[in-house]
């Protein structure tokens, strides 16, 4: 059908003209057949019944002269009925209905069915009663033509047997039950003897199971159908739990072993997982001489002769593996990883050949087979890394973990991203192994592989960050590096999906990084982001979760400059923001804050916001306000906020003044009601308020505990910047020191020589020693003495002996670049203690080293003045 165009560009033209008359007669068409489903008068006549019949009386109008559809409305009913009336719905309405389900089409005895349930959940009667109105009409439609009327009632049945008394069971079900399971009757009867067996062997003792209900498990597992042996094979786990170990050894388990080996295929399957479900109750030996055997039998013939066995298999491989584990040789373990290994990689290596197109069906169905077996492979995942120990993984099973989480099939990729949770646990310190697969499916084309991921994604990271071998908090970033950029990714997919939970979801889950990341890397990739998310999206859900993920990271957040940015952010582009949507979404901002930060903060930075949206042109905003008020009320405390109070007062009663919208002004005087209610908590402790009070004491000593390891912080940088300016004036003196000390070295040895062949008397010798002694004192500057003053001080307090080393360690230290990076990253009053005990060191080696040479140069102007003395 054409658009029809606006008016001004109409053409009323004959041929024009008929063709919108075509367009509409197009319209009258679709509408026809709403028409035509109206009921005639006649019918509407028929449909009619006497308002003044009671609820008995026009249930047995409805089931006699009504329409199927009246009936089946009459049955769906009944449990009303019984719990109303149960007496005469019994006597009248019940035996209408037994009448009528005879007759009855698959809608009305699929509705009896449920209703009877129901009937007997809500224990309108007594079981007995049950037992003597209901089972009967139950059993007669057990083999009704229908399978799904069959299979409904028999679930009904096999409900009711719960609760019946083992006599009646014995003498209402269990004895018919012999003659409807012999081989003269109908197969529907056989299959539905079967499943009743299932469920009557946990119902008696043992021998009773023994005597009467083993001979006719025997019969039915020998039966010519196979559909009858396959679910009387299916039942045989439940028959083995009624009958014990010793039973199950000495009758069920010849009985699988031949089932095993049945010509069905269907027969088979059946056996190999019942065997798989009773492997518990199984003894080694029964499990080395009977069950390795068959399922190694079952494996060789998969890929051969019995694919059919082979998504069953694939399976349970895991159950199987554990439970075969301590009877395996070293060759049979190495077997069965490889054989799992081989079914990881099912399909994907593409064969010579087989490319007809008579062939396309089957090859279809075969690859739909290989997805369902790769997807089990991911599903014992987990099974398998304890088959080969954790600290195999990475030699054993990584490679098949790699391609699990890049199969090309999203089922397979999805069933690993719900177990990476329970591998990661599993490897425990080796985790660090699955990071780059961690990276891979957050950045998965699929969102449904991302949102089975971002389930347990905090407990993921938090075993990244703290179980790999980088675990300390310096490298916390360095151990997942793509780990920031796959996150933001993910959360950009999710936005601009229409899968809204999914970034619900994803949003939510991202209040964990402050755990993970630092707080300037959360700052500027996510926190910013979040705003965004408030401001633009258009679903509330993601908003919301936005806006508490949002409070979270301001919450941890460590620079009050940029804390200080994020709130005044959020007063004006939300609390006074143009849209009305923005303000409504400030005040769950608030609410958030309220749950998350102090009262103290909330009232020095949100409380006057907050009230001045009193005066909102929009009145939603103001009805929301008046709901959060008790809240806001709540986080005062007396007489501290007392003005904060008299705020609060006195928008109050503006509203009640001046408010014009009947609806806002109804919920005022409500809230004021509420207000006038509320106890205001004190400075000092209350009995009533305090685990509240407790609970606000240790966020807001958190809080100043941020404030203070900011304050940390800048400290040490300060400090590590004043002590690399001095360390690089130290390096300059010594540099300078060191020229004029080597010529005084050369001087000095000349000199030497010199003197060790002048002959001197006694008295020269001490005039020599008095002058030179006078002309060192002379001769040094004032600061040398001062250093002296304090290289004596440290030697005295211990610190002599070390010296020299902790000299080259400072210089070491200081030189380079990259310890003084990592330096930075400790946190808390030890880092900052450590530093200032590196600059007392740092002082303490130049000035001995400055001492030193002091020494050097006096000794050296001491021997060149001897010199000329003895030249003279």
């Amino acid at each position: 059908m054409r658009p029809i165009p606006c008016s001004r560009d109409m053409d009323f033209g004959q041929s024009n003209l008929f063709g919108y008359i075509e367009d509409l007669q197009e319209l009258t068409i679709i509408e026809r057949p709403v028409r035509r489903s109206l009921k005639t008068p006649e019918e509407i006549e028929r449909l009619t019944v006497d308002e003044e019949l009671n609820d008995i009386e026009r249930a047995l109008y409805l089931l006699s002269s009504g329409q199927d559809v009246q009936g089946t409305s009459v049955v769906a009913n009944l449990p009303v009925l019984m719990r109303q009336n149960p007496a005469e719905t019994l006597r009248r309405v019940l035996p209408k209905i037994r009448e009528v389900l005879h007759v009855a089409g698959v809608e009305m005895q699929l509705t009896a069915a449920v209703s009877f349930l129901t009937v007997l959940q809500d224990e309108s009667v007594s079981i007995h009663t049950y037992s003597h109105s209901f089972l009967h009409i139950i059993l007669q439609n057990l083999e009704h033509r229908d399978a799904g009327v069959s299979n409904a009632w028999l679930e009904t049945l096999l409900a009711v047997i719960e609760a019946l008394p083992k006599e009646t069971i014995r003498h209402e079900i269990l004895n018919p039950l012999v003659s409807k399971a012999q081989i003269s009757q109908t197969l529907q009867s056989r299959l539905v003897s079967c499943k009743i067996m299932g469920k009557l062997a946990n119902k008696f003792e043992a021998h009773i199971v023994k005597r009467e209900i083993l001979p006719l498990v025997k019969s039915l597992c020998q039966d010519v159908e196979y559909e009858v042996r396959t679910c009387m094979c299916r039942q045989l786990e439940h028959v083995a739990q009624g009958i014990g170990t010793e039973l199950t050894k000495t009758v069920v388990l010849p009985e699988l072993v031949e089932l095993a080996r049945d010509e069905g295929s269907s027969v088979r399957l059946a056996a190999f997982e019942t065997l798989v479900n009773l492997l518990d109750m199984f003894d080694s030996d029964d499990r080395r001489q009977t069950v390795l055997p068959l399922v190694k039998s079952f494996c060789e013939k998969s890929f051969k002769a019995d694919e059919s066995i082979l998504v069953s298999l694939s399976f349970h491989l895991g159950k199987l593996c554990n439970g075969l584990y301590g009877i395996f040789t070293p060759e049979q373990h190495l077997r069965f990883l490889e054989f799992y290994k081989k079914l990881c990689t099912l399909g994907l290596q593409q064969e010579n050949g087989h490319n007809d197109n008579q062939l396309q069906l089957q090859t279809l169905e075969q690859e739909k087979k290989y997805i369902s077996v790769r997807k089990n492979c991911a599903y014992n995942f987990p099974a398998m890394i304890v088959f080969v120990d954790p600290k195999n993984f990475h030699l054993e099973l990584y490679s098949i973990f790699f391609c699990l989480c890049h199969d090309p099939e999203v089922t397979v990729r999805y069933t690993m991203a719900i177990s990476f949770y329970e591998v990661a646990k599993l490897l425990n310190s080796s985790v660090c192994t699955i990071q780059k697969e961690l990276v891979t499916l957050l950045q998965d084309e699929s969102l449904e592989v991302l949102d089975a991921l971002v389930g347990h994604l905090p407990e993921i990271l938090e075993l990244m960050i703290n179980g790999g071998e980088n675990s300390g908090s310096e490298s916390k970033l360095l151990s997942i590096p793509d780990l920031i950029p796959a996150l933001t990714t993910a959360e950009q997919r999710a936005a601009t999906s229409l899968k809204w939970r999914t970034h619900e979801k994803l949003l939510q889950k991202y209040a964990c990084l402050p755990q993970i990341i630092s707080s300037d890397q959360i700052y500027y990739r996510f926190l910013h982001r979040m705003l965004a998310i408030i401001l633009t999206n258009n679903v509330l859900p993601v908003q919301k979760a936005a806006a508490r993920t949002l409070c979270v990271y301001l919450r941890y957040n460590r620079k009050q400059e940029q804390r200080h940015e994020v709130i005044q952010k959020l007063i004006e582009q939300l609390g006074q923001g143009k849209s009305y949507w923005n303000r409504l979404r400030f005040l769950d901002t608030c609410e958030f804050i309220m749950e998350l930060f102090s009262k103290s903060f909330f009232c020095k930075y949100f409380f006057l916001p907050v009230l001045e949206l009193t005066h909102d042109p929009v009145a939603n905003v103001r009805i929301k306000l008046c709901y959060l008020l008790p809240k806001v009320k709540s986080t005062l405390k007396i007489p501290t906020d007392k003005h904060l109070l008299q705020q609060l007062e006195l928008c109050i009663r503006k509203l009640l003044c001046q408010e014009k919208d009947k609806d806002v002004l109804t919920i005022v005087k409500r809230t004021v009601l509420e207000l006038d209610r509320m106890d205001i908590s004190l400075d000092a402790f209350q009995k009533r308020f305090y685990e509240n009070d407790l609970l606000d004491q240790e966020k807001e000593r958190q809080e100043h505990l941020l404030l203070e390891m900011e304050q940390l912080e800048k400290e040490k940088q300060q400090n590590e910047g004043r002590s690399a300016n001095v360390n690089d004036k130290i390096f300059e003196k010594k540099r300078r020191d060191n020229k004029p000390s080597s010529v005084l070295v050369k001087s000095m040895t000349l000199s030497s020589g010199n003197s060790s062949g002048a002959s001197t008397g006694k008295e020269d010798k001490k005039s020599k020693l008095v002058r030179s002694q006078s002309f060192n004192t002379q001769a040094l500057h004032p600061k040398y003495n001062n250093i002296d003053k304090c290289s004596n001080k440290s030697s005295a307090t211990g610190y002599t002996s070390s010296l020299s080393g902790m000299g080259k360690s400072c210089m070491l230290s200081f030189s380079d670049d990259s310890f003084r990076t990592r330096s930075t990253g400790n946190s808390g009053n030890a880092t900052f203690s450590s530093s200032s005990s590196l600059i007392s060191s740092r002082n303490s080696f130049n000035s001995t080293d400055q001492k030193n040479n002091g020494n050097k140069e006096s000794q050296s102007r001491k021997m060149s003045i001897k010199n000329r003395k003895s030249n003279s």
